[in-house]
């Protein structure tokens, strides 16, 4: 708080400016592709494994009851195991997917009448019998010619005049039971033919009452008319608010049906709950303030052994701070176009706070519950308290969501290059994912990987080359793409690899045996398990190192190579820019090559002097962004240099540059580029060189030569 300025001194004052711009989601590698669970086409970070099975899963059980894990879990738990800290996940699907809605939260209920109308077909004859039954009360009426007899309300039976058609019967039955109000807890009306029920009185009491006609005094009525319902007490049936999954998909289903709970076994757990779905749980509902608990608990937990995940204090009142909408949140994230380009945005007001569910609609709110005295409940318009609006302690599961994961067909070693599908999903599927990846100021990564896509796949090609097209136009990724199925032999491989010339791109080859989430041991792309090797190179020296050999380009976690490569296969996929995986007795599995796909002999044909770029591109690119609106003039100038300089001559003392200079004065920056409102800069760089080729000259010497 200011000090009041009064008498004569020295006054402080704040102000504070420090509001900090987010950053954009930054991540090592950026994997594309299916999941078990998620949001579609929607970049999430995740800083480990176990994030990712929370937000994305890890298996799943087909028809067969048998269990199978995507590609995407299998590189994205490789790569954290190898040192990866952050990755940007976007999950592709083909065909619909959507949310799951609570199933019905019980206890409040609508203020309304239980109503039903039903026609009279016909004029009534002497005798004719109309019942209406009310539980176990059965209330009849019959009609009669004159002189008609008196009414019995002790016997609940009464009498009213024929009529010569059914619209004068369905008027005079009308009039009978109105008169008999005070015996028949119904009242009616007419149009025509049409007669009309309801209860006496707003709630649930009169749902069930039956109309029923089409017999002859004496005869037990045999056919029903109507049927009332729609009678309630409060704001709505049910659902005075609706939360649903932040996820697609069947996984999130727990119910069978929009008004069940869930099937529960006797120990309280959901049949259907799972480890990818999730239940929700009302507590602590207090009348007297308004307040209730709604816990986000895991699919698969019991009655006696809860695991909550989340835990909210709410209430249902939107002038209130613990608004339900404002506590949980109540934003989606859906894709939008503009032209050929996709594009994230945010739709609701309030950002989620929970990772699993936002809310979807409040049907019932109670503005201001407590009165001004902060004791006695506010009513709505309609006279009835705020209290009734509240929900009852009860607990539910999940219903609605649509989208299943595809057939097994296509996992695993059984990727091949005919397949219209990879792994259940599309090609298509993939167009809005790459789109949105292209947004380079929302999405950082330096690795991008879509596992299980073969560029020799004929339906597939266009998708890998997007890739790569990707990867160029950004500027700041490389590219890991695979090229054929599993048993190809190296021609075919290097065939495949002529066809493709890029910088930012790079292959790898065998395939390899690992072991799944499943047990089972699988054959995966090499591509798989390459954004780990480049996470540990990162981790244990820096990007500019090569990571390949012995010291950084091990591979941990695979079983074997589907083939050992002898030195002249190595030497012909090296040739044709195929990265070989060789298998050394004692060594274990590496990466023996660092080449990229370009196939004009240049510094940039090698993965470690690519990723140097990338990475001094980055870091200079956003000290130049703070240039921008600056004014033109040595100071600005110096500043930059004061910052890039000292960052290079690191690089240059982390062996990534042998030399740099950077230009940035008047004589490249002349009185033209300055009135065009231009800043230029150059940066000259002499990247360091990797040793791949290691000559060793032994000569022999005669006896008694001396060495010196």
């Amino acid at each position: 708080m200011a000090e009041s300025i009064i008498s004569p001194g020295v006054y402080t004052r704040e102000n504070d400016r420090s509001y900090i711009t987010p950053a954009p989601i930054a991540a090592g590698a950026a994997f594309v592709g299916p999941t078990v669970k998620g949001p579609n086409n929607q970049p999430l970070i995740v800083t480990s494994y176990s994030d990712y099975v929370r937000k994305f899963g890890e298996t799943f059980l087909s028809a067969s009851n048998k269990s199978y894990e995507f590609l995407t879990s299998v590189a994205v738990k490789n790569y954290f195991q190898n040192g990866g800290q952050t990755a940007l996940i976007t999950r592709v699907v083909s065909g619909t997917y959507s949310r799951a809605a609570n199933t019905s939260i019980f206890g409040t209920t609508g203020v309304s009448k239980a109503t039903g109308s039903g026609t009279l077909v016909a004029a009534a004859v002497d005798g004719q019998r109309y019942d209406i039954v009310y539980g176990s009360n059965t209330y009849a009426f019959i009609a009669s010619s004159t002189p008609i007899p008196v009414d019995i309300p002790g016997a609940k039976v009464f009498f009213f005049s024929t009529g010569s058609s059914a619209t004068l019967t369905a008027a005079n039955l009308v009039t009978e039971i109105n008169t008999q109000a005070a015996y028949v807890p119904i009242s009616a009306s007419s149009v025509g033919a049409v007669i009309a029920l309801s209860g006496s009185a707003a709630g649930t009491a009169y749902n069930g009452v039956t109309f029923l006609t089409g017999s002859i005094l004496g005869a037990v009525p045999d056919y029903t008319l109507l049927t009332l319902g729609g009678g309630t007490t409060g704001p709505s049936a049910t659902n005075p608010f609706t939360i649903e999954t932040l996820g697609k998909g069947i996984i999130y289903n727990n119910s069978t049906a929009s008004n069940s709970p869930g099937v529960e076994n006797s120990d309280g757990s959901l049949v259907s709950g799972s480890a990818d779905n999730v239940r929700w749980e009302i507590t602590n509902v207090n009348n007297a303030l308004g307040t209730f608990t709604i816990s986000v608990r895991q699919g698969n937990d019991s009655t006696n052994n809860k695991s909550i995940l989340e835990t909210f204090n709410v209430n249902l009142d939107p002038n209130s701070d613990n608004y339900i909408e404002s506590v949980i949140g109540n934003q989606y994230v859906t894709v939008g176009t503009d032209g050929s380009t996709s594009y994230n945005y945010t739709v609701g007001e309030f950002p989620n706070a929970s990772n699993y569910i936002r809310v979807a609609s409040v049907a019932s709110t109670t503005p201001n519950y407590l009165a001004n005295d902060g004791v006695t409940i506010n009513t709505d318009s309609n006279g009835v308290s705020f209290s009734t609006y509240l929900p009852t302690a009860a607990s539910g599961s999940f219903y609605g969501a649509q989208g299943s994961v595809g057939s097994p067909a296509t996992f695993f070693g059984a990727i091949n290059t005919s397949s219209t599908t990879s792994q259940g999903v599309v090609a298509s599927s993939y167009t809005t994912a790459i789109s949105l990846l292209s947004n380079k100021d929302d999405y950082q990564f330096n690795v991008i990987s879509t596992p299980g896509l073969l560029q020799k796949n004929s339906n597939f090609t266009s998708t890998v080359n997007s890739i790569i097209s990707l990867a160029e136009s950004r500027g700041d990724c490389i590219a890991v793409v695979d090229l054929v199925a599993q048993g190809q032999q190296v021609a075919t491989v290097t065939a495949a690899s002529t066809a493709l010339n890029s910088s930012y791109a790079a292959t790898y080859w065998p395939w390899l045996q690992i072991q799944s989430a499943t047990g089972r041991n699988e054959w995966v792309p090499a591509g798989v398990v390459i954004p780990g090797v480049y996470a540990f190179t990162d981790a244990s020296s820096a990007p500019w190192f090569a990571p390949a050999g012995l010291v950084r380009g091990g591979i941990g976690g695979v079983i074997q190579a589907e083939r050992k490569l002898a030195k002249g296969d190595r030497d012909t996929l090296y040739s044709a820019k195929v990265n070989p995986i060789a298998s050394f007795p004692g060594s274990g599995i590496s990466v023996f090559g660092q080449k990229t796909l370009q196939t004009k002999a240049s510094a940039t044909d090698r993965v470690n002097v690519r990723r140097l770029l990338i990475e001094l591109k980055k870091f200079i690119s956003n000290q130049a962004r703070n240039l921008v609106f600056e004014q033109n003039t040595l100071t600005t100038r110096t500043r930059f240099l004061a910052t890039v300089n000292p960052y290079l001559e690191s690089v240059v003392q982390r062996q990534g540059l042998y030399a740099f200079k950077v230009v940035m004065d008047d004589t490249n920056n002349t009185a033209d580029v300055v009135d065009r409102n231009q800043l230029v800069g150059q940066i000259l760089i002499q990247p360091t060189k990797t040793v791949e080729f290691v000559v060793l000259d032994f000569t022999i010497e005669p006896t008694g030569a001396t060495f010196t």
